[in-house]
């Protein structure tokens, strides 16, 4: 049942035992997503990549680190997985394999106005999974904000992108969008979205597709598979992503997404006072249930 909604959703089938289930997508990495047999369906937390084995060492001996050891899953390497607060798993890596990227067709070229470079040709899309790139976020809801954002910035060097406020000229923040800090490298906006909230959990966890072509016929596809859409197609305000949501079989929200912004160290955050409906731009509304 998860295999096939992933499959259709654009995921890839890495490995299946009775116990454990690895989808991939067309990147390098061995691995995008895992999900493990279990008595109750829940969101158990998420792995990130560090740049060297001695970042996992530092990791390893910090208060609610397991040790440094070998990784089982696809790609091997090395990993120490951590407890977040709230009962997350957050496990850094290290050394994993890549694997052969799988092709993905060449860009269509958009014929805009005043500029059409697509001459004597049709674009010819068709309805099919989207094809899935890489992980791109994922989104905690925490009953302790600002706890979980200074754990995430002393491990992981995570800093704010911009910030969700009550009212405007307030300067505490609701929610934070977090991202990597890579100096002057482009980044993504956010890698991670973390919103106070009365309860601990996953929000939804974001899939980046190739173009705005290949999320418009994969969203035609899961419908025609009896996949269930939570809203969209849209963009979003905060990361400018145009996007879709579907719940997979164990009630959780998947995120299709393309065309998001990108910073660097010049970027400043902002403190934004919007309500929850309005960090859409256009598109289909969030039902009510999607806030709370």
């Amino acid at each position: 049942m998860a295999q096939r909604f992933l499959e259709d959703f654009g995921l890839i089938l890495v490995s299946i035992s009775d116990e454990r289930l690895f989808m991939r997508g067309t990147s390098s990495d061995a691995y995008l997503y895992e999900a493990r047999l279990g008595d109750t369906c829940r969101f158990v937390g998420a792995g990130f990549r560090m740049d060297s084995l001695d970042d996992l060492h530092a990791l390893a001996v910090l208060p609610g680190s397991g040790p440094l050891e070998r990784s089982d899953a696809p790609g091997g390497g090395f990993q120490v997985r951590m407890q977040a607060p709230e009962g997350f798993e957050i496990t850094a890596f290290h050394g994993q394999q890549a694997i052969g990227i799988e092709s993905v067709p060449a860009r269509r070229q958009l014929n805009m106005a005043g500029v059409k470079p697509r001459i004597n040709a049709s674009v010819r899309v068709k309805r099919e999974p989207g094809t899935v790139l890489r992980l791109g976020h994922f989104v905690l809801r925490v009953k302790e904000h600002d706890r979980m954002v200074a754990w995430l910035d002393h491990r992981l060097g995570m800093i704010p992108s911009d910030y969700l406020v009550k009212e405007k000229g307030s300067s505490h923040s609701l929610a934070t969008f977090l991202r990597c800090d890579r100096g002057s490298e482009l980044v993504d906006h956010h890698c991670l979205f973390v919103i106070g909230a009365g309860e601990t959990g996953v929000h939804h966890c974001s899939f980046e597709v190739e173009d705005f072509d290949a999320l418009a016929s994969a969203h035609d596809y899961l419908e025609a598979r009896g996949a269930r859409l939570v809203c969209g197609i849209g963009r979003h305000l905060l990361g400018s992503q145009i996007y879709d949501y579907w719940l997979d079989p164990f009630g959780f929200r998947v995120e299709h997404y393309t065309d998001g912004d990108v910073v660097d160290d010049s970027h400043r955050p902002g403190y934004h006072a919007v309500t929850a409906e309005e960090t859409t731009q256009w598109g289909m509304p969030p039902p009510a249930d999607f806030f709370t």
